[in-house]
């Protein structure tokens, strides 16, 4: 009488020995991959040394002298120092602003022997020589200057943060024009341009941001004083009358900005 056992297919016995030796060659394989590939995975983890910090030595200030509306500043300036901060921070010249402090805006624009300039973009110690004009230096006397009245007479500003910008802005722009300076509006560029009309006018302005949109009087205001008819109408005001309007000196409400 044949048992379970008896009629057992050989083929089986010989299989059965077989399983546990591929089981351990496939881990045996596994481990192996996984050994092989640590030191690699370990190398990109890896983050390399940083160098060692340099100190970098501060530069001491020198002795800077600059002209500003006619008087002479000494100022102990680090050469890194730029001129709008040396206006506003050493001279205590607070009317030219500081808006973006990357010289897109024009609200730090000053004259530096009577061309505009982004008093932002260049250092104080460029200037020593040059005679530098603020918003606090275009009126004489006691007077406000022609752009002064006519930005007053034709509300060409409402806050007026960028107001002294503008005023020297325009002003530069007036002599320019005089000088024959074309723009990129200049019908012919090789010559003198014809007249000053309001697209010269706005081309020339255009580095010159206004916050609240007073273009259109601005383009009025210059094109008065180019006319003319600046001097008429607020003839007799006085400096004190351009502080409260915000155009006089720079020290309205914003003087610290």
């Amino acid at each position: 009488m044949s048992t379970h056992h008896e009629c057992q297919d050989p083929g089986d016995e010989a299989a059965t020995p077989q399983q546990p030796s591929r089981r351990r060659f496939l881990q045996s394989a596994a481990a192996a991959a996984t050994v092989g590939a640590a030191p690699h995975l370990r190398a990109q983890t890896q983050t390399p040394a940083a160098p060692p910090a340099q100190i970098n030595q501060a530069v001491p200030p020198r002795p800077v002298t600059l002209t500003v509306n006619g008087r002479a500043y000494t100022l102990q300036l680090e050469p890194r120092v730029t001129l709008l901060d040396a206006l506003r921070e050493y001279a205590g010249l607070m009317g030219t602003k500081k808006g973006c402090d990357r010289g897109q805006c024009g609200a730090c624009t000053v004259l530096a022997d009577g061309r505009r300039i982004n008093s932002c973009l260049t250092l104080a110690v460029m200037h020593e020589g040059e005679h530098i004009t603020t918003v606090e230096g275009l009126a004489s006397n006691g007077a406000l200057s022609p752009m002064q009245r006519a930005f007053i007479e034709h509300d060409a500003f409402q806050c007026g943060y960028c107001t002294p910008g503008q005023l020297c802005s325009a002003t530069a722009l007036l002599n320019e024009f005089r000088n024959g300076t074309a723009s990129t509006v200049t019908a012919d560029v090789r010559r003198r341009p014809a007249q000053l009309s309001d697209d010269e006018i706005r081309e020339r302005m255009s580095g010159n941001i206004c916050r609240c949109g007073a273009y259109a009087n601005i383009v009025a205001a210059v094109r008065a004083v180019h006319g003319g008819s600046g001097q008429a109408g607020s003839a007799g005001a006085d400096v004190h009358d351009g502080v409260d309007a915000g155009i006089g000196h720079g020290t309205t409400h914003h003087s610290t900005a």
